[in-house]
């Protein structure tokens, strides 16, 4: 099989954007154990916040209706608390704040 010039340049260029585009989607979810979440009482899933630790919870908050969230997908989104992390859209933290 031969190549053509044009086949080679358009895989390389292909090849060259994939380290781009695995690193744009490289951010990771934030783990409940790290010690930012520790000391926020992050939990990746809202309903499992102790209610005595952490009185300010109310049902309902969820970081997925937080002022602080960006969504990049249903699951998950961005924080301005935590960055370079992705936080759950289920989950919940004492920095929670309604959206308006």
């Amino acid at each position: 099989m031969t190549t053509s010039r044009r086949q080679f340049m358009i895989y390389s260029a292909g090849l060259a954007a994939l380290p781009i585009a695995q690193q744009a989607n490289a951010q990771a979810l934030i783990g409940e154990s790290e010690p930012q979440a520790v000391a926020l009482g992050y939990k990746a899933v809202a309903t499992q916040v102790d209610k005595a630790k952490f009185p300010k919870y109310a049902d309902g908050q969820i970081c997925g209706n937080c002022q602080l969230y960006v969504s990049k997908s249903p699951e998950a989104g961005t924080c301005a608390i935590f960055p370079g992390k992705l936080v759950a859209a289920p989950a919940w933290c004492n920095a929670y704040v309604k959206k308006a």
